[in-house]
């Protein structure tokens, strides 16, 4: 299988209250809209992939599925989100594998891994 593209689909419970979550909030570029403009879909940029908001579901979040956010300093990170009422799930360590991390949830309660690696760490030691 040869991958051209990915995305993460999130089918939110309140489409407007994650839109200005990940846009606004967590400051994400937009990619691209589409769809009607009273109920418009969203795809933001994630680094390398992308996150589509798109349709709505009253399923609530699994547990099963988080989102990994590799940002340059997780401990501000972590404040600045406090300060705008982010709920903070676990706050920032150091993990067993040498990453920093932090947890917080979006609105509808999927989990958010805010991830920083430090400049010893192997990956950005790995030449590949």
């Amino acid at each position: 299988m040869e991958v051209l593209s990915s995305r993460v689909l999130l089918r939110p419970g309140d489409p407007e209250r994650s839109r200005r979550f990940y846009g606004e909030t967590l400051g994400l570029a937009i990619y691209r809209e589409f769809g009607p403009p009273e109920h418009p879909g969203v795809v933001f940029f994630l680094g390398q992939g992308f996150l589509e908001l798109s349709g709505a579901s009253q399923d609530g979040a699994g547990q099963a599925v988080s989102l990994w956010l590799q940002v340059r300093d997780v401990a501000y990170e972590e404040k600045r989100l406090r300060e705008q009422g982010v709920t903070v799930l676990r706050e920032a360590r150091e993990e067993p594998w040498g990453l920093i991390e932090a947890w917080i949830a979006d609105p509808d309660g999927h989990r958010i891994v805010l991830v920083e690696i430090p400049a010893e760490h192997p990956l950005r030691r790995d030449p590949r």
